[in-house]
């Protein structure tokens, strides 16, 4: 804990107000994230596209009482009386500065890890590895940014031993920084790569200023063979400083690769250290693993472990999954998979996720024994009998001796197991109904048993999800408009195929202005999801205007007679409500003309009972620069459409016309508002930029069976495949009952296996697909990716003339949505 006077001297902060002294237990950079509010800090941080500051009376409200701010815009320090309020340049400068204070209060070797790839999977093997003899630290899950970092060096306490923690940077002099809150006594490097090079001059550049974290190293762990990284080390290291090293081709380094076999799916690894050589037995085959092995392997060897000791630890390792995941459970729950591990930062970062989701009213957690945190058991499980409160779990199934032992801390009716094995012989089927389950355990009570019963079972076609590539997207679409330009995004047809419920509750969570969906259903089916953004229902009915007005649904109003429809609805029903205006400048499928105008404007200046919410238009052809003259017409068309109605009203509503495409190409016609769509969802529709987003979805499946065909033999349907040589066929799970197009038959499309392209032969099938496997390494059960990162759905889109839009939305509701997050 720090006092208050430790946290003016180490920040340099001007007090604006000081009200009582309270020592500071909790860091806070996110509103959504309080835990023990009394003993928090708030640092209030002002990005590009959000303000830190707007949360402060929300905060005040829930019992924070002391804040680091930038500015003091908007606020009235009268209205928080009881707050202690410090003024800073810069809050997140003042955050790092917090925690390197309370770093310098240890003096136990800290591991600083850096490079593009790897730095997480080595630090969570790394803790695994050498957990025996130290209690270990460690930043939670990829917590390795500006922000992240101090976050993570705030955990170390006095029972810790060993400090692990991993950072990245995307510009120059921002590891600096990190180098000041972490303090690193030994440095690892993974390796260089592509991630982020925009942001620098050359690799060189990054490399060096990478480096920087070691700057008080006493040692530094690298592979010699990464020849930037071996060049830059000897310009960079001071006499004093010392490097261990390991290489598959330099025997000088301390640890030499000689040799890697296989056998039975595992590597051996062939190394020489001190004179002598010895063989490592690792359960990874693949490039990637066996350099993360090699790092840890050369840290153990540095730590002074025994080679026949890191034999025995080596068969520990698992490959870590870094993905949360949300799944569909039996009885109409949603699983959360978080059971890669179970420490006190991993649990509070799950049941941060729980709370988020608002599919289901009910909250539970299943929950291991927790383990690696360095405090006194009571004081643990007292801890997190509050945190849960605080999170708002309904329900606690707590498994495992120590947690049983400490279940006074837990509220009444929290059940308590020794063991996995004897939580399973319960009748689970009964035990769980229409629940959001956080299932979150360490390795060792093999939770991913819990997670299979609950399962709902469906075929192995699933589409994955991935809500960090959502988020990423939404940020890199904000980067592009001005601060006070809203943002209404489109989860309409099942959210792209990604799942309405669940993106729109992601959506909420990053606090997005509106929502739009085509019909009714789909907006009730939201707010029955917990969604309280405002909606707006671009095809209403007559029909469904009663739903529109007990759901808080916001109608799209596009000709006289849907106007006049809900004028008279309203009138009979004695309501109000916002509306929205849609005109039509040139898509000419729905909307008010302008020689509509006139008429229109009597209508809303007569009827009060309507507030107009939003004017707002279409753009036909935003994605394409042959159209860019028809485009401007249309938008500017629509400001002078849109300021005829205005200037009858009085009031401004909203007014937007740019999608996607125009986001990215019209910048100067954002105005009020942006319809984010198919962006969202990692398609740049004008291809301009698809570089600058990630791949939200994935369509995997599995391959069921392969035969051997003769030459001459035919596959599937009709007799469509011919098979011109002697070939091996794999059947896959996937048909066009799930949305797999059929027009993919006979070599028109391809799926991705193993590393390569294996075209399709015969016709799609209802519920299966044949692809040609000749030319590729492939077994029964194997994945296969029918479009994702590996192989874009532009590219499958392509194939058979169609656009991605198509390919998304066509994915059927059959396939099961796997949401994660890393």
């Amino acid at each position: 804990m720090l006092s208050f006077q430790q946290l003016l001297i180490s920040t340099k902060g001007q007090v604006l107000q000081q009200r009582e002294s309270l020592p500071v237990s909790y860091l806070l950079t996110d509103s959504r994230k309080v835990v023990s509010p009394l003993y928090s800090l708030f640092f209030a941080i002002k990005g590009e596209r959000h303000d830190g500051h707007q949360f402060i009376r929300e905060l005040y409200s829930m019992g924070v009482r002391q804040f680091v701010v930038e500015h003091t815009q908007g606020l009235h320090l009268s209205a928080f009386p009881e707050a202690t309020i410090l003024q800073v340049e810069n809050s997140v400068r003042a955050l790092q500065q917090v925690a390197a204070l309370h770093r310098e209060q240890f003096t136990i070797p800290v591991m600083g890890i850096t490079g593009s790839n790897g730095k997480t999977i080595v630090k969570e093997w790394l803790a695994t590895l050498l957990g025996k003899q130290y209690n270990i630290v460690r930043s939670p899950k990829s917590y390795n940014s500006q922000i992240g970092v101090p976050l993570s060096v705030w955990q170390i306490n006095t029972t810790h031993t060993l400090g692990i923690f991993e950072a990245g940077i995307s510009r120059p002099a921002e590891m600096a920084y990190l180098e000041k809150v972490i303090k690193p006594t030994i440095g690892l490097f993974t390796n260089i790569g592509t991630a982020h090079d925009e942001g620098f001059e050359s690799s060189i550049h990054k490399v060096r200023e990478k480096l920087q974290l070691f700057t008080q190293c006493q040692t530094i762990i690298y592979c010699r063979d990464h020849q930037l990284i071996h060049e830059q080390m000897a310009l960079f290291k001071r006499p004093e400083q010392q490097t261990f090293t390991w290489s598959k081709i330099e025997a000088a380094a301390e640890v030499f690769l000689h040799e890697i076999g296989q056998e039975h799916g595992q590597s051996v690894l062939a190394i020489r250290y001190t004179n002598r050589d010895w063989q490592l037995q690792v359960p990874f085959v693949d490039d990637a693993s066996l350099e993360n092995v090699m790092h840890c392997i050369t840290a153990m060897l540095y730590f002074g472990l025994e080679v026949t000791e890191i034999q025995s630890r080596l068969r520990m390792l698992q490959p870590v999954s870094m993905r949360l995941e949300m799944k569909e459970g039996i009885n109409g729950c949603y699983l959360i998979d978080d059971t890669y591990n179970n420490d006190l930062a991993g649990l509070t970062m799950g049941l941060d996720f729980l709370n988020l989701q608002k599919q289901r009213d009910t909250k539970t957690l299943i929950v291991s024994d927790v383990l690696e945190t360095g405090l006194p058991e009571k004081e643990l499980y007292q801890h997190i009998g509050r945190l849960l409160e605080t999170k708002g779990v309904n329900r606690l199934l707590g498994i495992g001796e120590v947690i049983s032992r400490n279940k006074e801390f837990f509220a009444p009716g929290s059940e308590f197991y020794p063991t996995t094995a004897s939580f399973l012989k319960q009748p689970l089927l009964n035990k769980f109904s229409n629940e959001l389950i956080l299932i979150k355990g360490a390795r060792s009570f093999a939770f991913e048993q819990i997670v299979h019963k609950l399962l709902q079972k469906t075929h192995g076609t699933i589409l994955e999800i991935n809500l960090e590539a959502i988020s990423h997207n939404l940020n890199y679409y904000k980067s592009k408009l001005h601060s006070q330009t809203k943002i209404m995004v489109m989860v309409k047809a099942f959210a792209y195929g990604s799942g309405s419920a669940e993106i729109a509750s992601m959506l909420q969570f990053h606090r997005v202005d509106y929502l739009a969906v085509a019909y009714a259903d789909e907006g009730v089916l939201l707010r029955e999801n917990g969604i309280h953004l405002p909606i707006m229902v671009m095809n209403p009915s007559p029909q469904t205007f009663d739903k529109l007005l007990n759901y808080r649904l916001e109608p799209e109003l596009y000709s006289f007679a849907i106007l006049n429809s809900f004028i008279q609805y309203l009138q009979d029903t004695g309501q109000q409500s916002p509306v929205h205006i849609k005109l039509d400048t040139g898509m000419h499928r729905l909307g008010f003309e302008e020689q509509d105008l006139p008429q229109l404007i009597q209508q809303l200046k007569i009827h009060p009972e309507l507030t107009i919410a939003t004017i707002f238009s279409h753009l036909a052809a935003a994605d394409e620069e042959e159209y860019n003259y028809f485009s401007t017409q249309q938008m500017e068309r629509f400001r002078k459409m849109a300021a005829m109605i205005e200037g009858a009203l009085l009031y401004s509503p909203i007014k937007h016309i740019l999608n996607s495409a125009g986001i990215v190409r019209f910048p100067a016609y954002q105005l009020d508002m942006v319809r984010l769509g198919i962006g969202l969802y990692g398609v740049e529709a004008t291809n301009q930029e698809q570089a600058q987003l990630e791949t939200v979805g994935t369509l995997k499946t599995t391959i069921s069976q392969i035969k051997k065909v003769k030459a001459g033999d035919t596959i599937g349907y009709s007799r469509k495949g011919k098979v011109t040589r002697d070939s091996r066929i794999a059947t896959i799970a996937i048909g066009y009952a799930d949305g797999f197009d059929r027009r993919l038959s006979n070599g028109v499309g391809k799926v991705w296996i193993n590393g390569k392209l294996a075209p399709l032969i015969g016709n799609v099938c209802m519920d299966m697909s044949m692809v040609d496997i000749t030319d590729l390494e492939a077994e029964e059960g194997d994945e296969v990716i029918i479009f994702g990162k590996q192989y874009p759905i532009s590219e499958m889109a392509r194939q058979i003339g169609t656009i991605p839009y198509e390919i998304l939305t066509g994915v059927s509701e059959r396939v099961k949505r796997v949401f994660y997050t890393s």
